[in-house]
């Protein structure tokens, strides 16, 4: 039976283009396994969308001398366009600046009012004279009171991953002026009452520690028996969601507390979007649904504590005359940190590598491929160029692109462009194709454990033991004194490779329906990912979006028709040069051409 499998993504900071720190920490990962469920047969929803309001892009907006919404806009743009050619197939990719999400981030924050859940409190914040405001805390930088850190933010410290208080960093000053001396003042703010909600938190991550990574129960329990304490959810900032209150004007709802918001709302605006407007629920109130936030390791508490009391303290939410509860959170698999040759990515050094160029210069599913290879699932990762280089050519392309394009060019010179009609199968072709199938289940509980890399890991396995029996059964030698035995050989091969495509589809979906074309069939594995736009009571905006409707891929076996037309193939994979690795080490830390802001 179909399972609801909701597919909640990170949502990045339109601030900057995305990297591969973004890819490998939350979006691939992501993607892989929604697109494997959509294989399963399974009701998925995969959302995210670009975090509007977030400091680091007012940060921006001051360094390029435009407005936030110039800088959020700018960005959005670029997540679309290099979400497509990458291939991160969301339902909805959207935004936080929707009037929907203003709208029910409010309606949170009212409920959570009307609750008890929220009480006001004279906060003492750093205020900068020079530049007559108190500071959000991106604005604010010093050494970090807990691991000392000199350039902790004054949110989090990107060193040790705790998050922080602005007031209490040692030496705090302005980003923007270094040298400005901050002060102390008090402002009047709304908080979450987060400690109301610990005995309901411990018990839900004991609920879920069995299948959770340990560093996230590990840390989630830590953050949590430390003492949960209440958290402002109002900050002092023009740009932002308004607080749904008369005289809270010049404020706005903190970013952390209504962003996280977006999977749920984003859940609504593809509900409404589709012409269904109450499918959300679905996933929202269906006590068999599971809903996966896929993060990096920076946001653990946000997802397995903050998320799920907001979640707690507004259940029923739109759901009148009910009383099943709403939804938390049924696995957060957070990534640790992919670093680059070596070192921390770095955006103010450069010392990154941005997924907009490096796709014009290699392929998506190349790309894909040394990613998935490197996920840093249990530990930091690295990406070297070397190891790209190396990936690339000694599997991608030697091993699986190599067995595609010589069985298939044989075949289709060798037997009249159609699929060989074999007789009786030998046993060890009746072997390679049992062992093959085998994996759609070996394969598929690695996916469904999010246990990604070791899945992949198992499916190349499979390849090259396709290509054993391939060198041992040689068909191109065959073919002269017993051309039965070849066309035997032949048609077990192709079988293979079109079951290996299934198995390496949710990783490798390009070249994956690139061969299902070569392989003779018509329609598509997936569906299509276009880039929609929808209109606003004030305003439009545009949204990434999947259609599965046209969809045929299924995750199972495969009984390739004998006799089918095959279509002249072409190689897969692209052999990289050696050159690459020196000339894109030079792109590390060298300045980066800026795209000018529409203003």
């Amino acid at each position: 039976m179909p399972r609801h499998i909701h597919v909640s993504v990170a949502w990045p900071y339109a601030n900057g283009d995305l990297h591969v720190g973004h890819l490998a920490g939350a979006y691939l990962p992501a993607d892989i396994f929604a697109r494997y469920h959509r294989l399963k047969g399974d009701r998925v929803l995969m959302v995210s969308g670009s975090d509007s309001h977030g400091t680091p892009i007012t940060i921006e907006a001051d360094r390029r001398g435009v407005s936030a919404r110039s800088i959020f806009e700018h960005y959005h743009e670029r997540f679309l366009l290099t979400q497509q050619k990458i291939g991160i197939s969301y339902d909805l990719f959207t935004h936080t600046d929707t009037e929907n999400h203003h709208r029910i981030a409010q309606d949170f924050f009212l409920l959570l009012l009307e609750r008890g859940y929220l009480y006001k409190e004279t906060q003492q914040l750093l205020y900068s004279e020079r530049e007559r405001r108190f500071l959000p805390d991106r604005y604010v930088e010093g050494e970090c009171y807990i691991c000392h850190y000199p350039e902790a933010r004054g949110d989090q410290c990107d060193n040790c991953g705790n998050l922080l208080e602005a007031i209490k960093l040692i030496n705090p000053h302005s980003k923007n002026y270094p040298d400005d001396l901050l002060v102390v003042r008090e402002a009047e703010h709304y908080f979450i009452d987060l400690s109301k909600f610990t005995p309901d938190l411990l018990a839900y991550i004991d609920s879920h520690a069995h299948h959770w990574r340990p560093n996230v129960t590990a840390f989630s329990r830590n953050f949590i028996n430390e003492g949960l304490r209440g958290r402002p959810i109002t900050r002092d900032i023009d740009w932002g969601i308004p607080v749904p209150l008369e005289g809270w004007d010049d404020k706005r709802l903190y970013v952390w507390f209504e962003a996280v918001m977006g999977y749920f709302t984003a859940s609504v605006e593809w509900a409404k979007n589709t012409g269904q407007p109450d499918a959300w629920k679905d996933w929202w109130y269906n006590p068999e649904a599971r809903i996966y936030n896929f993060i990096g390791k920076d946001n653990i508490p946000f997802h397995t504590v903050i998320w799920p009391a907001e979640l707690m303290g507004v259940s029923g939410i739109y759901n009148e005359g009910s009383d099943t509860p709403i939804n938390l959170p049924y696995d957060v698999p957070a990534n640790e940190f992919m670093n680059i040759e070596g070192k921390q990515f770095s955006k103010s050094r450069n010392w990154a590598i941005w997924l907009p160029d490096i796709l014009e210069r290699y392929q998506a599913d190349a790309i894909r491929y040394y990613v998935a290879m490197t996920f840093p699932e249990r530990a930091d990762s690295d990406f070297s160029w070397e190891g790209f280089l190396s990936r690339v050519n000694g599997e991608l392309v030697a091993a699986w692109g190599n067995l595609v394009n010589r069985m298939l060019s044989f075949a289709y010179k060798r037997f009249d462009g159609r699929v060989p009609e074999p007789g009786a199968l030998t046993d060890a072709d009746v072997e390679i194709i049992n062992r093959v199938e085998l994996g759609f289940d070996e394969v598929g509980k690695l996916i469904e454990q999010v246990k990604l890399r070791e899945a992949l890991q198992a499916a190349m396995a499979l390849v090259r033991e396709a290509n054993g029996y391939l060198d041992r059964r040689a068909p191109w030698k065959t073919i002269k004194e017993d051309p039965e035995d070849a066309a035997r050989s032949v048609y077990t091969i192709l079988r293979v490779i079109d079951n290996l495509k299934i198995l390496l589809a949710p990783f490798l979906p390009h070249s994956a329906q690139e061969l299902h074309s070569y392989l003779g069939y018509d329609g598509q594995l997936f569906g299509d990912l276009t880039i929609a736009e929808y209109h606003e009571s004030e305003r439009s905006h545009k949204a990434l979006v999947y259609d599965g409707s046209k969809a045929i891929g299924r995750w199972e076996p495969s009984n390739l028709p004998q006799g089918q037309a095959l279509r002249e193939p072409k190689a897969l994979f692209i052999k990289l040069e050696p050159e690459i690795v020196e000339r894109e080490r030079a792109y590390l830390g060298a300045p980066r051409d800026e795209q000018p802001i529409r203003v």
